[in-house]
């Protein structure tokens, strides 16, 4: 009989402390279906996305191994303490609990610290053999990949698309980001044949569209010039994140088009500059920030944004002008968070040695109230005005500016009714004080 192992990725909680559940999850993360593949043939695997299914406790799978976007860490942690009373071994992965992974071990039997590919393989034997190890960590010199088992989760309540990974890591430093906590500038590009076998993969599965996963897909032109023009032929529409720098570019821009592009997310964080100096993101210049976006918009690609508010150069002022700056760049999905100093990470030793930290408690730390002191405010009126500026942004007249009362509506009439539908799913998160995010 095959070894069993269930493979979770968590949802994270509500404000009222339970799990946000969804009839359709639309964003499907790469970690389980990718640690599927590397998993060995002797092994059954099984896959359940929280989001979208209940836990089974009662598997009778041997191994558990979960893992979490962001916030949803703590959501983690409680499913592993429950499943170790249970009697099961677990394991902990994803970027939290690789950052935080001292914590992290108090409640698993061993925690993957960063990169998976070099060491999964070795914890199944390890745990075949009684001697699992805490920790395992092996940082990657070169980024090849298995095609993904999507076969696991196809058949569950998913989104239009499915993603696929070109790049991992990110050459910025930006001192509140985990990616640059894990990689330190160093970013790693997949074969371009491997990228075009798994986007093939998709669309033999039935989809038209992939999510293309990439910390800053324009760190190299020239590989993305490529990728474009392979992408292109295979007749597919797509959607990334990456640096608002891709603004500058017209030809890149069009070639980004061309091959099929239809939406581009930004990590703009800020319009004010101190703030981003403050946050080491002073490469980037918000006085800029317009003119880039209606480039790429007149290129045909959506904008999606995420910000944060609480950086040391904010004031009450500059979280309530950035609602304008919203409405204004007919921004069609946005989203905000309040600036968090997650432990492992560089602004949290800055805020913790200037005695800045105004909540200890880190299990309490999901985006959506302040924990630091701002310099400029209370950590309460930080909280307060990032409400405010969600319940502003998500009003029914800004929603209706941003994606249904532009010029080229009826040129594009579906996808600007399909954002309008987004927006008020969030505006309705909102109002019960859940923080819009991508699960």
């Amino acid at each position: 009989m095959k070894k069993k192992i269930l493979l979770i990725q968590s949802t994270p909680y509500d404000s009222n402390r339970k799990p946000i559940k969804k009839s359709r999850l639309y964003f499907v993360g790469l970690a389980m279906p990718l640690l599927a593949s590397l998993t060995p043939y002797d092994w059954h695997v099984e896959i359940c996305l929280e989001t979208i299914e209940d836990i089974p406790f009662h598997t009778d799978a041997s191994l558990i191994a979960i893992g979490s976007m962001g916030h949803a860490i703590i959501r983690s942690i409680d499913i592993a303490k429950e499943f170790r009373k249970r009697g099961k071994t677990v394991i902990l992965g994803g970027y939290m609990a690789s950052l935080m992974n001292k914590e992290a071990i108090k409640y698993c039997d061993s925690v993957i610290i960063g990169d998976g590919e070099l060491v999964w393989s070795q914890a199944l034997r390890d745990f075949e053999k009684g001697q699992l190890k805490k920790f395992y960590q092996k940082n990657l010199t070169n980024l090849s990949t298995p095609p993904p088992r999507f076969d696991l989760i196809i058949n569950k309540n998913i989104g239009d698309f499915l993603p696929v990974q070109a790049g991992r890591g990110c050459p910025n430093s930006c001192s509140f980001c985990s990616v640059y906590c894990l990689y330190k500038n160093s970013y790693l590009k997949r074969p371009l044949g491997e990228v075009i076998r798994d986007i093939r993969q998709i669309k033999d599965l039935g989809f038209k569209k992939f999510l293309l996963l990439d910390d800053n897909i324009i760190s190299d032109r020239s590989y993305l010039e490529e990728l474009c023009k392979e992408i292109k032929k295979l007749d597919m529409k797509w959607l990334s994140q990456c640096s608002i720098k891709v603004g500058e570019d017209k030809d890149l821009l069009k070639l980004l088009y061309d091959s099929g592009c239809i939406a581009l997310s930004f990590g703009l964080e800020s319009i004010n500059y101190e703030s981003l100096k403050f946050m080491d993101k002073s490469w980037a210049k918000p006085w800029d920030y317009s003119s880039l976006i209606k480039n790429i918009q007149n290129a045909g690609i959506d904008v999606s944004t995420e910000m944060v508010v609480g950086a040391d150069g904010d004031t009450l002022e500059s979280i309530y002008d950035t609602a304008k700056f919203i409405e204004d760049n007919k921004i069609v999905v946005p989203r905000f968070y309040i600036l968090t100093p997650i432990p492992g990470t560089k602004y949290y030793d800055e805020m913790k040695n200037e005695n800045r930290i105004y909540i200890d408690d880190i299990y309490s730390y999901d985006g959506s109230q302040a924990v630091h002191i701002p310099k400029h405010m209370s950590p309460e009126e930080l909280t307060d005005a990032y409400w405010q500026l969600y319940n502003k942004v998500f009003s029914y007249k800004s929603i209706f500016n941003r994606t249904i009362f532009r010029s080229d509506f009826f040129k594009r009439m579906d996808k600007y009714l399909f954002y309008f539908m987004v927006n008020v799913f969030y505006r309705y998160q909102i109002k019960k004080k859940i923080t819009p995010n991508i699960f």
